[in-house]
């Protein structure tokens, strides 16, 4: 892919291999530190507010008729046709909507067009206390002004009290499986321990919440750990499957630094663990992000950012002739960060340079989602509490 002209975030970026099990991944990381500039003309982007009045809009889904879907913490769903946003009634009066917790990510199911179904993840309270976060699944009427819930897809994932950590991103992977990226709710033992939900990439059918049957740990008695793709991660905020490949991206938050994007591989360990093995009871967030002290074999993160807090947060695939020297690159917003990164990666995965568009430097406050359109288009969500808006971002030429 040609170089492009655009500033770069100084960064490490990791050289990866193609996906494969985790007992054939290298145990010597490879590190190379990315240039701090490029040279040349920066391509610009369009940036356009389609809709405001929403209270931390978390995740987007696009309807076949043109129009999205926005889940938002608090409770409450979204419907935006062009540039007018309604809400669309549904039962969320079981929704424990606190800190990290709420309403989160959702998919909107490839059959649609028949099934009108979605499905949302969310933090599920009961007599006023927070339960478990869980997968729900929706239909939406016919004039799209309500949603009936169909039934709970899973339940039994951790959840903290104050909402921390809850993760939850789901995306649809290019084989039809839902995967969901799922938080730690910052407890020491749950990202390690294969029988529990939380701190890992979940791989189901997404019409039963079943384990598919070529799962990594499909042999297992136990469902939960049937349903596990990957382990041992922190607190994912966004995945992104890579058109054509089939790779699975994710985005997560480290521990006051060192965000992550990692490249999922069926069956690996991502080296996270606060409770040192079990030694400690307490959340020690100074280990590492990635421990390979304690655990050689751990799958390396594609980058990290170093000493720099971003909380990257949603992330998705640029995909459009219309892109130029940006098609294919992967978009990941930033909530502290307040910005966009825009990631080359190589044919194995590998990140090569890292493109900040200087449109989205602390203009537009927290980013919490991004996923791109039907139309090409990427749409962003901000996330400050107050008039969040639903942002079109297009190539500017």
């Amino acid at each position: 892919m040609r170089r492009i002209g655009v500033v770069l975030l100084a960064v490490l970026a990791v050289t990866a291999c193609t996906p494969s099990p985790a007992q054939d991944l290298p145990t010597t990381p490879a590190t190379v530190p990315a240039p701090a500039t490029v040279a040349g003309q920066s391509p610009g982007l369009r940036v356009d507010v389609v809709t405001g009045g929403l209270q931390h809009g978390w995740d987007v889904g696009f309807l076949p008729d043109g129009s999205m879907l926005v889940t938002q913490r608090p409770g409450r769903l979204a419907l935006v046709e062009g540039t007018a946003v309604s809400e669309v009634a549904a039962d969320f009066s079981d929704v424990w909507a606190r800190g990290e917790g709420g309403l989160m990510g959702m998919v909107v199911h490839p059959d649609f067009a028949t099934s009108r179904r979605f499905t949302t993840c969310q933090t599920h309270q009961e007599d006023g206390r927070a339960v478990d976060i869980r997968l729900v699944t929706w239909t939406l009427s016919a004039d799209k002004r309500s949603a009936t819930k169909v039934r709970d897809l899973l339940t039994g994932l951790p959840v903290n009290q104050s909402g921390r950590h809850s993760g939850c991103r789901p995306e649809i992977a290019a084989d039809g499986a839902l995967l969901v990226g799922t938080g730690d709710t910052a407890q020491p033992d749950v990202s390690q321990d294969r029988h529990s939900l939380g701190g890992k990439v979940l791989r189901i059918d997404p019409n039963t919440g079943a384990p598919l049957p070529d799962n990594p740990f499909i042999s297992s008695p136990d469902p939960n750990e049937q349903r596990i793709y990957t382990y041992g991660h922190r607190n994912i905020q966004g995945v992104a499957v890579r058109p054509g490949t089939g790779q699975v991206f994710t985005g997560e938050h480290g521990p006051t630094f060192d965000d992550e994007i990692n490249l999922i591989r069926a069956g690996g360990n991502y080296g996270w663990d606060p409770s040192q093995g079990g030694t400690v009871d307490s959340y020690d967030e100074s280990v590492p992000m990635t421990d390979l002290q304690r655990f050689p074999d751990a799958v390396r993160p594609l980058w990290t950012s170093g000493e720099i807090t971003e909380a990257i947060c949603g992330a998705a695939f640029v995909s459009g002739p219309q892109w130029g020297p940006l098609e294919g690159t992967l978009a990941v917003v930033a909530l502290k960060g307040q910005k966009m990164l825009m990631f080359t990666v190589d044919g194995a995965g590998a990140v090569t340079e890292v493109y900040l568009p200087p449109e989205f430097d602390d203009a537009y406050g927290r980013l919490r989602a991004v996923r791109s359109g039907p139309d090409g288009a990427l749409y962003v969500t901000t996330s400050d509490g107050s008039d969040d808006k639903l942002l079109r971002i297009t190539p500017a030429a």
